[in-house]
């Protein structure tokens, strides 16, 4: 007849047993778990998905809102910080001739503007600056002749006021005459002076007016952009 204490030290044996096997069930499942979980999270963002999420978080703190005060009223626009001091780069009609202008940035910070770069027509582009209290975060510009149809873009800006959107598209067409990058990426009034960007999250273009037939008030498509090689030709020294 086995005695107790044998007994004891089975039972005990069989509970320490028992109790790694369950740790050990525990762990795999808990891992097999954490993996479909981080597997499910990389899988949300693949593709073209991944590069919109990353190119917007990334650029999105360098995009800022424009308002000037003009003899007809109130323009609004987008600009993109060049220099983490406060030199912003915009279009000029957004700013030209303007008695007051005010730069609100991605945080909410509103700023008195000045000009510190005279109004390029032909280009359409403005510097400007401002005094933050901290460096800003800064686009940066790639290189526009590189470009080709049918590449995918992404536009930022803050067409009728609404802060810090998105956009996609192509680019449509080249306009080798006018100087010019065609995207069917949706730019609306407010969005003049916000980036065009490539996949990577440079700057190839700098978004400057729309085309249809209810005279600009409204996009269908067709939009234009600066291109970066015409904005570096005078923001060099500020970068």
């Amino acid at each position: 007849m086995i005695g107790s204490k044998y007994w004891v030290f089975l039972v005990s044996k069989h509970i320490k047993i028992f109790s790694v096997i369950s740790v050990l069930i525990i762990s795999l499942i808990s891992g097999l778990f954490l993996n479909l979980t981080v597997y499910s999270r990389e899988d949300d963002y693949k593709g073209e998905e991944f590069i919109n999420v990353t190119v917007y978080e990334r650029i999105n703190p360098a995009i800022v809102l424009v308002e000037a005060q003009l003899l007809d009223g109130l323009s609004s626009g987008t600009g993109c910080v060049i220099n983490k001091s406060g030199i912003i780069l915009t279009s000029s009609h957004v700013v030209n001739k303007a008695s007051y202008i005010e730069v609100t940035t991605s945080k909410g910070e509103t700023y008195k503007a000045e000009v510190v770069e005279p109004y390029d027509q032909n280009g359409d582009l403005a510097l400007l600056r401002i005094k933050p209290k901290n460096s800003l975060p800064t686009i940066k510009l790639g290189d526009s002749s590189m470009i080709k149809v049918g590449q995918k873009v992404l536009a930022i800006g803050n067409p009728f006021g609404f802060k810090g959107t998105l956009t996609t598209g192509i680019v449509s067409r080249i306009d080798y005459e006018r100087n010019k990058i065609q995207t069917d990426a949706a730019i609306n009034p407010g969005s003049s002076g916000g980036p065009i960007l490539n996949a990577n999250g440079e700057v190839i273009g700098i978004s400057q007016s729309i085309f249809n037939p209810d005279n600009n008030k409204s996009n269908i498509g067709i939009g234009f952009a600066v291109p970066a090689n015409e904005v570096k030709k005078i923001v060099g020294a500020y970068i």
